[in-house]
């Protein structure tokens, strides 16, 4: 169950981006995951309500996941179709040069606070990074 280690990871990414920006509770987190990133919604919310019960700053803090369609380009043809419904295959052109261009990535995509007039955004940038933005 990677799930846990998942957990870990955005705890302490939380935890952190709280501490930059001078927040000492978390109300709730938005994960983006990705429909074909193996990640089983069920398990990661179970770890993360046990996790965020010994974190004073996650305590009580929700958790939510959208789901990030799986979407994959042809490279043979240049368009794009749904994975999950045709997998590695285009469905247009019968080509197998295919590659995945989104569903399998686990980001943070919101993370709301205590303090009613700040929310914190945290997005992935373009080269993958994950600034924290502050919005009032």
């Amino acid at each position: 169950m990677h799930e846990l280690g998942i957990v870990f990871h955005i705890a302490d990414s939380v935890e952190k981006i709280a501490e930059e920006n001078g927040v000492s509770k978390v109300l709730g987190v938005t994960l983006e995951i990705g429909e074909v990133s193996t990640v089983m919604g069920d398990y990661l919310t179970d770890c993360w309500n046990w996790n965020a019960k010994k974190s004073e700053v996650l305590n009580g803090c929700e958790l939510k996941i959208e789901t990030v369609k799986a979407v994959t380009h042809c490279d043979g043809c240049g368009r794009r179709y749904e994975t999950v419904a045709h997998g590695k295959i285009c469905p247009h052109c019968g080509s197998e040069n295919t590659w995945l261009l989104q569903g399998n990535e686990v980001s943070i995509k919101e993370i709301c606070v205590e303090d009613a007039e700040m929310e914190v955004s945290y997005a992935r940038d373009e080269q993958g990074g994950h600034p924290a933005e502050q919005r009032g």
